[in-house]
This record gives structure tokens, sequence and C-alpha cells, in this order.
């Protein structure tokens, strides 16, 4: 249901925990007493793992309160933030330090602080001075602050502007504009809230199409931020047409469109374009040259249990320097459905991570779509056979970098070096139900790649984002691209 990649090149995965018996036991003596779960009140099983990527080595994470439909993100010391949940879970804030395969690591839930309101629902995000913006949540038209502050919960209008009788006002598309500004989307409505005055700035026109939140669901990216970073659009692809929750519709065909809108322009307005399938719950993943890649999700119904149908197997490449009509690229189809509670995660090798689907109240492994614990990565047509040559190796790159610091990043590339090679930072984010909360990817300011002593290697001067508003603080990955080949990545630690 939850998945988050960290910079030891392991893989948060999270589960629901009242749902009765995992595949994958806990250590022996760290059973947990659950009186809210349905099926096991003396819980062994283990409802988040740790998977390594280079082994495939999966660890058992004890988690100890309900994390159903929460919301998350890396703070700037690599900590990932779970906050909220369902039952127990409702007001609860949980970390984890990530670590290897091999360490200790584990979920501690905080017992000194809680959420002021339950978040059930919301969506996290990380702001400039590395604080995270918790907004909204089921009856909760609010937002609050971790660390907490003063004030607690704070009114937030919008969002029920935004409700209908569907509640199709969850799971907010939230993105840090690079004016330091936060881009708000519920439903069809958007807005631009300075969060440090609790006031709208700016009242977006309505996207057409439908409802595209929770339980409408379609997907949200904000573009590669890049030149003067003054500019920042926002795309927002699929949904499910309103009715089709509320009458338990499975057949009902999802939306097709994409809106595509400037936010930080005066006077912006939306341009829409067709998907090739209509799709809703499919997961929009930056990748590291500045491509969208659309996956997973279903041609029918909406979220929710066993309300959806008709799976969209095959991905599609959305390239957004692309002209109007000609973005959509089509990709080789996938063999396995990825529904209702499903993830994908840009990986530090370049490729996808695709994880979970489990349409059902429980385990339900007999089903048409049945519940699916085989994980996948989907490799983009980047790192195809035949552009193993022109694919950039990183050799040397500074473990931090500062805030508007100038640094060298030194790769060694097969074939000669011909025209820029871009160095971008993917951030790491908290992907659940359609939404990659904090996902963001910034390119750098490069020179031309210089010859460096070798056969082969290349010194490109960089410049760091100037400040917390382009790249809040904490750890990217940080890839070298070559005629739109990215290498695999290393992390770096910005602040």
């Amino acid at each position: 249901m939850h998945t988050a990649v960290t910079r030891f090149n392991t893989v948060v995965l999270l589960d629901r925990t009242n749902i009765g018996p995992s595949r994958k036991l806990l250590p022996k003596g760290h059973c947990r007493f659950d009186k809210n779960d349905a099926v096991l009140k003396l819980d062994c099983y283990a409802h988040s793992v740790l998977l390594d990527l280079h082994t495939n080595q999966i660890r058992p994470l004890k988690i100890l309160t309900d994390t159903w439909c929460s919301s998350g993100q890396f703070l700037p010391n690599g900590t990932l933030l779970q906050t909220g949940g369902d039952l127990e879970g409702f007001k609860k804030i949980r970390k984890i330090d990530p670590c290897d395969i091999n360490g200790s690591c584990d979920w501690v839930e905080l017992n000194d602080v809680e959420l002021t309101e339950g978040r059930w629902y919301a969506s996290n995000q990380i702001l400039p001075d590395g604080s995270v913006i918790i907004v909204g949540g089921r009856g909760s038209n609010t937002v609050e602050f971790y660390p907490k502050r003063i004030n607690g919960a704070i009114s937030f209008p919008f969002l029920l502007e935004a409700e209908d009788t569907q509640m199709d006002n969850l799971y907010p598309y939230v993105h840090l504009l690079p004016n330091g500004h936060l881009f708000v989307f519920a439903n069809t409505k958007a807005v631009m809230y300075d969060y440090t005055k609790n006031i709208v700035l700016t009242v977006y026109p309505q996207l057409d199409g439908g409802p595209r939140n929770y339980p409408s669901a379609g997907s949200s990216v904000m573009l590669a931020l890049q030149g003067d970073y003054s500019n920042a659009e926002i795309v927002i692809c699929g949904g499910a047409q309103y009715g089709a929750f509320l009458e338990r519709s499975t057949d009902t065909p999802a939306h097709g469109s994409c809106g595509r809108i400037s936010a930080t322009q005066i006077d912006p307005v939306w341009v829409t374009e067709d998907m090739p399938y209509g799709r809703i719950m499919g997961d929009m993943v930056m990748l590291p040259n500045g491509d969208v890649l659309i996956i997973n999700g279903a041609m029918s119904g909406s979220q929710g249990f066993d309300m959806a149908s008709n799976p969209c197997l095959n991905p599609v490449l959305y390239r957004p320097n692309e002209p109007l009509g000609l973005r959509f690229m089509v990709l080789n189809p996938g063999t396995v459905p990825r529904m209702y509670h499903s993830t994908a995660n840009l990986l530090p090798d370049g490729r996808v991570l695709l994880a979970g689907s489990n349409p059902h109240v429980f385990y339900k492994f007999d089903a048409e779509f049945p519940t699916e614990l085989r994980i996948e990565a989907f490799s983009p047509e980047y790192l195809g056979p035949d552009k193993a040559n022109i694919r950039p190796e990183i050799l040397e790159v500074p473990e931090t970098v500062l805030f508007g610091a100038t640094f060298n990043v030194i790769v060694s590339v097969e074939l000669p070096v011909v025209e820029i090679v871009e160095v971008n930072l993917a951030s790491a984010p908290f992907a659940t139900h359609s939404f990659s909360q904090g996902q963001r990817l910034v390119k750098l300011a490069v020179t031309s790649a210089v010859p460096d002593g070798g056969v082969g290697r290349y010194r490109i001067g960089c410049t760091a984002p100037p400040n917390g508003m382009v790249a809040p603080p904490g750890y990217y990955m940080v890839f070298a691209v070559n005629h739109g080949v990215p290498s695999v990545a290393r992390w770096v630690h910005v602040s």
C-alpha cells in the first residue's frame, strides 16, 4: 500500500496491520496484540518489510498501529516520517531511520507527540525549512505541521469547498512551488496556498473532466524544475467518472484526459489532451530525464475495495517537450494487474519498482484480481542494450552539497560526448494511492563536459539548487543524463 526508496538502496514497504496473517513472520518473541484485528488478536506477522535492491532479501519490520491510507515523507536527515491511518493509527506519528539490509533499523511509534487531528487519506509535503506540512484527510479540512507548531491544526477551507458527496477531496495533490508556496489540487479545483500566512493567493481555473482525487483518483506530477527555476508546470492525468464510487460501478469507463498548467505564471490556464487509455489509479513517476511514466491502474470503475475492473497493463510515456498531441508513447505491456493499493517508485538504477495490488478487504489469493505479493522492476526504453554505449557512469560526486554551491561531477561514457550531459536531482517520495508525496526532479545548471585525463572520462561543472524552495533539504538521487539516458544514481545530501 505504501513504498519509499531509501538512500541505502533499500525500500520500505507498508501495508495495513489489521487484516490477518501476511506471508512474512515477525522474529520470534516480537508478536503484537491488536484488539482491532478482525482476524488475529495475537499477531506474529509482519505488515512492513525492508527490501534490499541488490540481493532481493526481505527483512520484517514491526509496525504497531494501523497505517491504512496514511501518509509519509522523508525528513532532511533521511528519516522516513509516517503519519496517520485508521483506528489506533488515526493520530499516530511514526519514524524509521533507514539502514541497509544487515542493519537493525525498525519503526518507532512516537508516544510523546501525536497529530492534532486524525489524518486518514492525507498528503504530506516537505517544506523549504525541512519541516513537513500534512494536508487534509477524511473529515479534516485543515493542515498541520511536523515538528508540531503552537497553533496545531489550521483551518484550510479550500478542502471543504472541494468536497463532494463522494469526498473526492482526499489525498489532495500537493506540490511545493519554487516560489515557496503550495499548489494544492482536490477534486477539480486548485489553489496556490501561502501556508505561512494561511491565505489562498491564487484560485486556478477548474480542470474539466470530472474528479481526479481519491476515490476517483488519477495522478499528478510537477514537471522538472530547470533554467532559472521560476516556472513550475503541474500535470494531472486520469480519474474516475463521478458516481462510479457511489454506485459501486466497476465497469464505468475511466477518464483519459490530462491537464497541464503553468502554476507560477500570471493568468494560468489548463491545457488538456487525451491519453491513449482512460486510467484510474495510475502512478505517475518522474524519470531522471524529465519524461513521466504512467503505469499501473485500471480502465474502469473507481478506487475502493473490489470497485475496479479492466486493468491497464500498458504503461504510457509522457514526453513533456514534444508538441501537443505527440506527447504520449504506448510502451510494452506488463502481465501483472496492479490496481487498488499498488505503488511505483523510481530506483537509483533508473528502473521503476512496482509493488502491491490488493483490491480486497482482506488478503485474498483466489480472486480474479488477487492480493499481489510479486514485485517487479519496469525498465524504461532508455535502458535498452542499444543505449548502453552512451549511458554515463558517475565516478565522482560530493556526498554533500550546499545551496548555491558549485561542484564537479566526474563521469565516464563509452562513446564520445557530443552534447550537454545533464546532472539531475531526483527526490525519494512516499508513494501511495496513485500519488508520490514529495516527488521532485531538479535539473542543475551545468557546464559542458570536458575531458578529464582518461579515455571516456569527463568533468562537468554543476551549480546546486539556490534554496530549499527549489529543492527542500534532504537526500536526492543524482543522475547524469546523456542523450536522455541516465546513469545509475549516487545519493547526495542537499542542504
